[in-house]
C-alpha cells in the first residue's frame, strides 16, 4: 500500500485525469498484468483522455490478463510505443463496453487495431468482404464482423472518420455481411442457389448508407427463374429464394454464444409482414402500381442492391424509381406525410419523449422526413435530388434553391451532432436505444465522448437541446411549408417547363397575352443564378395563383416587378420559398387589382409583411401616431417630416389593403376573420387610425416649423363623416373640423392666426405632389359650410350652434370624434355637441320632416347623370345613404334615452337599436347586410382600378375582380349583381318604411 501523501497525491492526480473512482482506479493500476506500464505518464494521460478513463482502464487490464505472457508483452510494448494504438485501443475501451467485453473474449482481435495505413482509413466493402472472407459459419461470422466492428469504433472515437463516414462504413460492412450470410446460405443449400436468382435490396439507414451500430438492417427480396429455364420453373425458384432468404435473415439475426449481429427486417416489404417474403420483380412492380402506399414510396427513396444477383438487383431499383417520383402527384399526399410523421410522435410514451433522439420532437426523424419530402416533392424534376443519404440530399437540395444555404448548414450541423449522440449512446453497449441515458455517469461518459470536457453533462445539455430547437424550428418552417403541397399538385410537365408547352399551360390557365408571360417567366427564371433557380420552383406554383384571379397577366407582371425591385435583396426570394404562405399571399395581392401593388412596388420592402403570421394585423393608433411622430421629429424640415409621414402610412395602407386582400379570398384561418362584416370592421378602423396618425404628423409638422413644440393655441382636429365613424373606405377624403383655444394669456388675435395658419401649412403639406394615394382634407361639414372660417374657437362653435345650427348639422355632427390634437379640447368639443346631436326631447315632426326632404333632394341632386340607382353603392338604392340616414334618425331621436346609441359607427348604432328594440332584429340584419355589401363594393373598386367609385366597373376584367373579392367564382359576375340588386332592393324596403314612416 503507498504511504498516505502518495495515495493523496495519486487520488488527485486520477481524479485531474478524469476517474470518477480513485480508489478503483488505483487497484486496477496496481493489478500485476500492468506492472511493465505502471508508472508510464503517457498510459495515464492517454487514459485521461478517453470517454470513460474507469472503464477504459478496466477493459485493458481485462484484456491483459486474457493474454498469454508473450501476447502480454507485446500488447504492453506496443501500447507505450505506438501512440495511434494506444489512442484507437483505448479510445473503444472507454466508449464501448461491449467490445471491451468481445476483446476479453477474443484477446488477439487488438491486432485490428495496429495498422494504421491510409489504406485503413476508409475501407470499403471489398475491405469489408475480405475481414470476412474465412467465416464459414454464423459464430465466426459474427466474430469477424465484431473484428471488423472494433476498427470502425476506433476510427470514429479517435476522430479519424467524422460521423457520416461512420455511417457509410457501418452500412459498407452491412453489405459485406449480408453477403457472407447469403454465401453461408448458398452453400448450405447448393440446390437452391442453382434454382434462382435471388437479389438483396438494401432498405432504410443500410439502402442510406448512413447505418448505425446498432440497427435492423431493412432489407426487400426480389427472386426470378435462372435465365433459360421454363416459366413453370418460376414457383419453384420463388420457394427456393424464400429458403435462401430465410436463412440469411437468421444467421444475422438469431442469437448464439457471440450475440447477434443485428436483426434482418423484411417488413418493408409488400404487404409488410402479412405478405410472401420473396417476390418476382413483376410482382412487386403490380403491387406498388396499384396498392402501395405513401409511406412505402417514401421508404424506396433509399432502395439499393446490396448481395446476391445485384443485376436483378439494379432491375428492381430502375423499375421502382420512376413509381418512387411520381408519388407525390397522390392525391392528399404532402399531408399524408405530414400526418405519418406527427403520428410517429405521439406513439411515444410520454416518459420517453424528452430523451428520445431519433422520434421525438427535434430528433432525427424531423430531419429525415423533411428532407425526404422536399426531395419526393421536387426530385420528380430534378434528378439532382435522387440521393439515398440524408447528407447529401440536403446538401443537393440547398444547392438546388430548395432550402436556404443557412437552414441547411444548420440542419446539417444539427443532423451530425444527434447522429453522434446516437452513435456513442448504441457503441457503449451495443444494443438498439435511441433514448438519451438519465444517469449522471451515462451523461458524463456521453458528453466527454463528444469532446465536452469541462462541465460534460451540464455542455451536453445545453448542445442537444440548442441542436433540438433548430431542428425543430426548421423541421416546422420546411415541412409544413405550404408550397409543398401546391407544388406536389402539379403534374410533372408544369414544373419543368419547355417555351412551347409553357406557352399553351399559359393559355390554358387564362392569361390573356401567353406571349408577354413567357417572357415574364424567361425573364425572371433563365439562367444559372441561384435566384433564377429558385424562381423555377416557385414559378410553376405562382401561376396557378395569378390564374385563380380575375387577371393573371397583371398578376405575373406585377411578380416580375417586384422581383427585380428587389432582385439583389437576399431575403426575398428566401422569404416566398420558406416562410409561411408568404408566396401564395403575394400571388394573390398582386392580382387583385391596381391599388395594393403600386404601393408594394413604391415600398417593395413591405413584401416582408406577407411571411409574418402577425404582419397583415392592423397596428394599434397609438404605436402608429408614435412612429409617425417619430419619423417626423427626425425630418428636416416640413415637407420632408410629411414625406416620412406618408411613407409610414405607405407601408400600412399596404399591409391593410393586403390584409383585406387575403381575408376576403378566404386564407385566413378563423372563420369570423372571412366574415365580410369583420372584414369591413377592420379595414375601416385600420385606414381610420392609419388616417388620424397621418394627421398627427401633418400638424406637428406644421407647428414644429414656426412656432417649435408650442403653439400659443391649443388646436384639435375633430373626425367628421366616415372618419369619425370609424368607416373609412381606400379612396374617402378625411372629413374634419378644426377648434382651437387660446392658451391662458395668450393674444386671441395672435391665437387665431396661428390656427389658421396650421390649417392652412397642414393642407398645403398635405397637397404636396406625391405618387401615393392622396389624404384629402374637407372641411366642408364646418359651420356656415364653405363660407365659414376654417377653424374657430370652442366658444365660437358653442356661440354658433346655439344660435344657427340646422337639423342636418346636428345630423352630421352624430359622427363627431376627435382624432389628433390636443386631447382635452377635443373631448370638451364633444361634451359640447353631445346635446345637439342627441337632444333629451328628440326630435320634433318638423326636424323629422325636414331631414326626410334633404335625403330625398339628395337622391334626386346627387345622383351622378346615367348612373344606375340600383348599382350606385352610396347613393342608390338600399346603399350606403339610405341606411346610414335610417340609422341617424334613430340615434337623433332615442339617444338621450339609451346610451348604446351614443356611438360615431353605424353598425354599433343598428346593433343598439336592435337591442333597444327600436327596429325589428330581422329588419336590422337586412339593413346591417346592405351596407357592409356597399362598403365592400366601394372597396373593391379603389383595390382594382386604383382609383375611388361608387359603381361596378364597366370593363370585364375588372368587374371579374371585384366578383372575386366578394367571394364569386370566374364568370359570376352577373350572380354578383343580381345579389347586390337583391340586397339593397330589400333594405330599401325597410328603409321606406322607418325612414319614410311606410
Amino acid at each position: 500500500m503507498s504511504a498516505p501523501g502518495r495515495t493523496s497525491s495519486t487520488f488527485t492526480r486520477l481524479l485531474r485525469h478524469g476517474f470518477t473512482d480513485p480508489s478503483a482506479a488505483e487497484r486496477l493500476l496496481g493489478a500485476p498484468e500492468l506492472a511493465a506500464v505502471r508508472g508510464d505518464p503517457v498510459l495515464l494521460d492517454a487514459l485521461g483522455a478517453t470517454a470513460d478513463p474507469d472503464l477504459a482502464l478496466l477493459g485493458l487490464v481485462r484484456l491483459a490478463e486474457a493474454q498469454d505472457d508473450a501476447g502480454r508483452r507485446v500488447l504492453l510494448d506496443t501500447l507505450v510505443t505506438a501512440k495511434p494504438l494506444r489512442d484507437r485501443l483505448l479510445g473503444v475501451l472507454g466508449a464501448s463496453e461491449a467490445l471491451g467485453d468481445h476483446l476479453a473474449r477474443h484477446p488477439r482481435d487488438w491486432h485490428a487495431l495496429v495498422t494504421y495505413e491510409a489504406a485503413d482509413l476508409h475501407p470499403g466493402v471489398a475491405e469489408f468482404e475480405q475481414c470476412l472472407a474465412g467465416a464459414a459459419d454464423p459464430v465466426s461470422l459474427r466474430i469477424a464482423y465484431r473484428r471488423c466492428l472494433l476498427s470502425i469504433a476506433a476510427r470514429d472515437v479517435c476522430g479519424t472518420t467524422d460521423v457520416a463516414q461512420t455511417a457509410a462504413e457501418l452500412a459498407d460492412l452491412a453489405t459485406a455481411t449480408l453477403r457472407a450470410a447469403l454465401a453461408v446460405a448458398r452453400e448450405a443449400a447448393p440446390e437452391d442457389a442453382a434454382a434462382c436468382r435471388l437479389a438483396v435490396i438494401a432498405m432504410g439507414k443500410c439502402g442510406g448508407h448512413e447505418l448505425n451500430y446498432v440497427s435492423d438492417v431493412d432489407v426487400i427480396f426480389v427472386a426470378e427463374a435462372p435465365e433459360g429455364a421454363r416459366g413453370a420453373d418460376e414457383e419453384e425458384a420463388i420457394r427456393a429464394a424464400t429458403r435462401l432468404a430465410s436463412h440469411l435473415m437468421r444467421i444475422c439475426s438469431e442469437t448464439n454464444t457471440e450475440g447477434t449481429i443485428w436483426p434482418v427486417d423484411a417488413n418493408l416489404r409488400p404487404e409488410g409482414r402479412n405478405g410472401p417474403l420473396v417476390r418476382t420483380l413483376s410482382s412487386h412492380l403490380a403491387y406498388y402500381q396499384r396498392w402501395a402506399k405513401t409511406w412505402e414510396f417514401q421508404a424506396l427513396l433509399k432502395a439499393r442492391p446490396v448481395a446476391g444477383d445485384l443485376a436483378l438487383g439494379r432491375e428492381y431499383v430502375e423499375a421502382v424509381s420512376p413509381l418512387v417520383w411520381q408519388a407525390a402527384e397522390r392525391e392528399n399526399f404532402v399531408p399524408d406525410v405530414q400526418k405519418m410523421r406527427r403520428r410517429v410522435v405521439d406513439n411515444i410514451p410520454a416518459a420517453q419523449v424528452d430523451r428520445e433522439l431519433k422520434l421525438g420532437p427535434g430528433g432525427l426523424r424531423d430531419v429525415e422526413f423533411a428532407v425526404q419530402l422536399l426531395q419526393l416533392v421536387h426530385g420528380r424534376s430534378d434528378a439532382t435530388l435522387h440521393h439515398g443519404s440524408t447528407l447529401g440530399a440536403l446538401k443537393a437540395l440547398a444547392a438546388g434553391g430548395y432550402v436556404g444555404r443557412a437552414d441547411a448548414a444548420q440542419l446539417d450541423e444539427a443532423y451530425r451532432f444527434l447522429r453522434a449522440m446516437e452513435h456513442r449512446i448504441q457503441l457503449y453497449r451495443l444494443r438498439r436505444t435511441h433514448l438519451v441515458p438519465q444517469d449522471e455517469a451515462g451523461l458524463r461518459r456521453l458528453g466527454r465522448s463528444l469532446g465536452l470536457r469541462t462541465e460534460p453533462v451540464a455542455e451536453l445539455n445545453r448542445a442537444w437541446r440548442r441542436h433540438a430547437a433548430v431542428v425543430r424550428r426548421l423541421h416546422e418552417k420546411i415541412f409544413y411549408r405550404p408550397l409543398l403541397d401546391a407544388v406536389a399538385q402539379l403534374a410533372p410537365g408544369e414544373i419543368r417547363l419547355s417555351p412551347k408547352a409553357a406557352g399553351q399551360r399559359l393559355e390554358a390557365l387564362g392569361y390573356a397575352d401567353p406571349a408577354a408571360a413567357l417572357r415574364h417567366l424567361e425573364a425572371l427564371a433563365s439562367g444559372v443564378t441561384r435566384k433564377a433557380a429558385i424562381q423555377r420552383t416557385l414559378l410553376p406554383v405562382l401561376l396557378g395563383w395569378f390564374a385563380d384571379s380575375a387577371d393573371p397577366d397583371a398578376g405575373l407582371l406585377g411578380f416580375r416587378k417586384v422581383s427585380d425591385a428587389l432582385g439583389k435583396t437576399p431575403w426575398y426570394l428566401r422569404l416566398l420559398r420558406d416562410e409561411g404562405a408568404a408566396a401564395e399571399n403575394l400571388a394573390r395581392v398582386l392580382s387583385a387589382g391596381r391599388l395594393a401593388p403600386d404601393l408594394l412596388l413604391r415600398a417593395p420592402e413591405a413584401v416582408a409583411l406577407l411571411g409574418d403570421p402577425q404582419g397583415l394585423k392592423a397596428r394599434d393608433r397609438a404605436p402608429l401616431e408614435q412612429e409617425v411622430l417619430a419619423a417626423v421629429g427626425r425630418a428636416d424640415g416640413a415637407a420632408a417630416a410629411v414625406a416620412a409621414a406618408r411613407g409610414v402610412r405607405r407601408r400600412e395602407l399596404f399591409r391593410t389593403a393586403a390584409g383585406d386582400i387575403i381575408g376576403s379570398y378566404g386564407t385566413e384561418e378563423s372563420p369570423a376573420e372571412r366574415d365580410p362584416g369583420a372584414l369591413v370592421d377592420r379595414v375601416g378602423n385600420a385606414l381610420t387610425d392609419l388616417n388620424a396618425a397621418t394627421l398627427a404628423g401633418a400638424l406637428r409638422a406644421a407647428v414644429r416649423e414656426r412656432w417649435g413644440d408650442t403653439l400659443p393655441t391649443r388646436f384639435a382636429v375633430i373626425g367628421m363623416g366616415r372618419f369619425g365613424g370609424h368607416e373609412l373606405s381606400y379612396g374617402s377624403d378625411a372629413d374634419v373640423l378644426f377648434v382651437h383655444e387660446p392658451r391662458e394669456g395668450a393674444d386671441e388675435q395672435e391665437a387665431a392666426r396661428a390656427a389658421n395658419t396650421v390649417v392652412a401649412e397642414m393642407r398645403r403639406l398635405l397637397q404636396l405632389p406625391t405618387s401615393d394615394p392622396p389624404l384629402l382634407i374637407d372641411a366642408d361639414l364646418r359651420p356656415e359650410g364653405k363660407s365659414g372660417p376654417m377653424v374657430r374657437t370652442l366658444a365660437s362653435y358653442a356661440a354658433y350652434y346655439r344660435r344657427w345650427s340646422l337639423a342636418w348639422e346636428s345630423q352630421a355632427l352624430l359622427r363627431a370624434e376627435p382624432v389628433a390634437g390636443d386631447a382635452d379640447l377635443g373631448r370638451r368639443f364633444v361634451e359640447l355637441v353631445d346635446p345637439l346631436r342627441y337632444p333629451r326631447a328628440g326630435l320634433g315632426e318638423e326636424a323629422v320632416r325636414e331631414i326626410r326632404r334633404l335625403k330625398a333632394r339628395m337622391e334626386s341632386e346627387r345622383m351622378p347623370r346615367g348612373a344606375d340607382p340600383t348599382l350606385h353603392a352610396k347613393l342608390g338604392r338600399g346603399g350606403l345613404s339610405d341606411v346610414e340616414w335610417t340609422v341617424q334618425l334613430l340615434q337623433m331621436r332615442h339617444g338621450a334615452a339609451e346610451p348604446a346609441l351614443r356611438t360615431t359607427r353605424t353598425r354599433e348604432a343598428l346593433a343598439a337599436a336592435r337591442a333597444a328594440d327600436l327596429i325589428a332584429a330581422d329588419d336590422a340584419a337586412v339593413l346591417d347586410e346592405a351596407w357592409v355589401l356597399a362598403t365592400r363594393v366601394r372597396n373593391a373598386v379603389m383595390l382594382v382600378r386604383g382609383r375611388a367609385g361608387d359603381t361596378f366597373p364597366s370593363d370585364a376584367r375588372e368587374l371579374g375582380a371585384v366578383a372575386r373579392y366578394l367571394g364569386y367564382e370566374a364568370g359570376h359576375m352577373g350572380d354578383m349583381l343580381d345579389d347586390y340588386r337583391r340586397t339593397t332592393r330589400r333594405a330599401r324596403a325597410v328603409v321606406e318604411e322607418l325612414f319614410y314612416g311606410g
